[in-house]
């Protein structure tokens, strides 16, 4: 067990990494450390843009993952408040509930008296799934068994969770280890092992599986070398192939039943790719908003195009769209202004509207500069450190 302190009874134990994890592990810190300073660097405004725009993106994949769909784009309107989006009312629900879990968690990065409770986990589990309560108990244990089914096939028992009459007991053996246990362990192996115990606990009717994909979350944020934002892998694991190694690693660590004896090392070097890699794509994704930023910079003047407007071109050049209820938000300006700033741009051909004004949103025009275009789609590659 690596690390020292509050000593697990009856959870899924830390495996001690071999060299090529520690070797995996150095070079994450590495590209955290290159992301963070790159943020810092960059340009506040596409910043917050662009935290936004992960936080849908993580929203999007964690839903997916459980079935619920709705395009990360969608989602970032949504989150603005925009409700003619593309998407189910049950989806539109979901997804709405996600976001108002994870804003929470999100401002948790940083409380100075802050500490694990099952208080706060049955809280953010009601911001999660309070809109399903009663008939899908919220925010309390579950009272009956848990059974997992095999992805594709209802009738194949993938895991069973502990008895309900344990959950109380290993929740709280939990939330002690969350607050004092492996002290002196990396935050994301920490944050790792949290993911691991909570989904197999089970300690939910439903909603198991977001909870802890968002306590692997926090305890990321709360080691504070990045923003929340930048640092979830839910986007990495919501990607297909990564879902199915996912489901795939749980099975194999997990066992068919509650088994904390079992070895926990495949799982560790699941959750190292998964941070790199997410890193590497969050490093591209920072470089080309940044080098967008620059160009569309240099088109003030161009066409009318003002410094303000520049955030309009800059989304549409990152997500493909923007509305103007994205944009006033933005610019913290009025309905007025905002429409009169869309206007001007579609007027110059840099921008195209689509759809009546209920649910209309632009996208570029013919005169749109190519060369931003093709920054933003540039191509990237992500390696793979094991492989190396």
């Amino acid at each position: 067990m690596i690390g020292t302190g509050y000593h697990c009874v009856m959870l899924y134990e830390m495996s001690r990494l071999d060299s090529a994890d520690l070797q995996v592990l150095e070079q994450i810190n590495g590209l955290r450390e290159q992301l963070r300073h790159a943020v810092q660097q960059a340009p506040m405004k596409w910043t917050l843009d662009l935290r936004k725009a992960l936080t849908a993106s993580a929203i999007a994949a964690s839903n997916t993952i459980e079935g619920y769909r709705v395009d990360a784009v969608d989602v970032a309107d949504l989150m603005d408040g925009e409700r003619e989006v593309e998407a189910s009312d049950e989806n539109k629900a979901e997804t709405l509930a996600y976001q108002q879990a994870m804003t929470y968690i999100q401002s948790l990065h940083d409380v100075s008296d802050f500490r694990y409770s099952k208080e706060l986990l049955n809280g953010l589990h009601w911001m999660l799934q309070g809109h399903h309560h009663p008939r899908k108990l919220a925010g309390q244990w579950r009272r009956t068994s848990i059974r997992i089914t095999a992805p594709g096939d209802e009738l194949a028992t993938d895991y069973e969770g502990p008895d309900q009459e344990r959950v109380p007991g290993l929740m709280g053996e939990l939330v002690d280890w969350l607050n004092e246990g492996d002290p002196d362990s990396h935050v994301l192996l920490r944050a790792a092992m949290a993911h691991l115990n909570l989904v197999k606990i089970h300690p939910w009717s439903d909603g198991n599986g977001r909870m802890s994909r968002s306590l692997q979350t926090l305890l990321i944020a709360r080691g504070g070398v990045l923003a929340p934002e930048f640092s979830s892998i839910e986007e990495w694991l919501g990607m297909p192939g990564n879902t199915w190694e996912y489901y795939k690693v749980l099975r194999e660590v997990g066992g068919p039943v509650w088994s904390p004896e079992r070895d926990t090392l495949p799982w560790i070097k699941f959750n190292l790719l998964a941070y790199h890699q997410q890193t590497q794509r969050v490093q591209r994704r920072v470089d080309r908003s940044n080098d967008c930023w620059m160009q569309l910079m240099d088109e003030t003047g161009t066409h009318g195009v003002t410094e303000r407007q520049v955030t309009a071109l800059h989304e549409v050049a990152m997500v493909g769209r923007v509305r103007r209820s994205r944009y006033e938000k933005a610019e913290a300006i009025n309905t007025q202004q905002a429409t009169r700033d869309l206007q001007a741009l579609t007027k110059a051909q840099l921008l195209t509207a689509v759809g009546r004004t209920k649910g209309r949103h632009y996208v570029a025009g013919p005169r749109f500069p190519e060369r931003v275009l093709a920054t933003a789609r540039r191509h990237h590659t992500i390696s793979n450190p094991y492989a190396t």
